[in-house]
C-alpha cells in the first residue's frame, strides 16, 4: 500500500502534472466567470510550462545529478575488485551497454538484472532484460535475476541478501546515480558507481532556445530524483527520531 501511495503522490508532483493542474484551475475559474482568478492561474500555468520546457533551466536542474559521479574508464578497471555487476531496471537501452562492456573487460563477473512486473507487463523486467542479454551473447549462467524488487530501496535490500557485503558495480543512469548510491550505502553495501548516459561537456543550449519535449523530460527526471532524495532524507530522519 505504501509503495502504491508513493507512486500516486509522486505522479501528482511531477512538473507537467503541476502545469496541467494550474491550467485546469484557470479554466475552472474562467467557466465560472471568475476572470481575475482565471487570468492568474492561466498566466502562471503558461509561465510554468514554459520554464519546465526551457532547456537552460532543465539542464541546470539535472546537471548536478548527472555529474555527481564520473564514468568508469578502462584505466580504472585494474583497480576494481568486484564479482557482480548490478544492472538496475528502468532503461535497458540506456544502461545495458555499460554492463556488457564491464562484463567483457572484467573476467569472472556476473550480471544481476533487477525489476518487477510493472503494470502492463506480464513478465518481470528482470527476466525480460536477462533474455535480452542472452540474445546478444551473455551466457545464461553468468546472469542472476532479481524479479521481486519494485524500487531502488527494495533492490538494495535484495542485493544485501544475495551478496552480503561484497563490493559490486552499480550500473544506472547518471541522473539516478546519486539517489541510488545513497540508498545502497544506507543499507551498508559497497557499490562502485558506473553511471551511464553521461552528458557530453560543452553542449549547453543557447539562452534563446525554444521550449521542447526533451527539456520537459529532463525536468521530470530531475524532479523525480530530487523528490526521491528528499523522501529518503525524511525517512532516515524519522527513523532516527523514533
Amino acid at each position: 500500500m505504501g509503495f502504491i501511495l508513493k507512486k500516486v503522490i509522486s505522479a501528482f508532483l511531477m512538473p507537467f502534472s503541476i502545469g496541467l493542474l494550474l491550467l485546469f484551475l484557470g479554466l475552472w475559474f474562467l467557466y465560472r466567470q471568475s476572470y481575475k482568478k482565471a487570468k492568474v492561474f492561466l498566466t502562471v500555468s503558461f509561465i510554468w510550462l514554459f520554464l519546465i520546457g526551457y532547456a537552460p533551466i532543465s539542464n541546470s536542474l539535472i546537471e548536478p545529478l548527472e555529474t555527481a559521479y564520473p564514468p568508469l574508464t578502462l584505466n580504472s578497471y585494474a583497480h576494481i575488485d568486484a564479482k557482480y555487476i548490478l544492472l538496475l531496471g528502468g532503461d535497458f537501452n540506456g544502461r545495458a551497454y555499460e554492463a556488457i562492456r564491464l562484463f567483457h573487460h572484467l573476467h569472472g563477473t556476473k550480471i544481476i538484472t533487477s525489476g518487477y512486473a510493472a503494470p502492463g507487463l506480464d513478465i518481470p523486467e528482470a527476466i525480460l532484460n536477462a533474455n535480452k542479454l542472452v540474445s546478444i551473447g551473455i551466457p545464461k549462467k553468468d546472469i542472476l535475476i532479481q524479479s521481486k524488487p519494485r524500487d531502488t530501496r527494495e533492490e538494495a535490500q535484495n542485493i544485501k541478501r544475495l551478496i552480503g557485503n561484497e563490493p559490486f558495480i552499480l550500473v544506472t543512469s547518471a541522473y539516478h546515480m546519486p539517489r541510488a548510491m545513497s540508498i545502497f550505502l544506507k543499507e551498508g553495501l559497497h557499490p562502485i558507481p558506473a553511471p551511464t548516459e553521461v552528458p557530453m561537456s560543452g553542449n549547453s543550449p543557447q539562452l534563446l532556445s525554444v521550449p521542447n519535449g526533451d527539456a520537459i523530460s529532463n525536468t521530470r527526471k530531475a524532479f523525480h530524483e530530487y523528490l526521491g532524495l528528499c523522501w529518503n532524507m525524511l525517512k532516515n530522519w524519522t527513523s532516527s527520531v523514533i
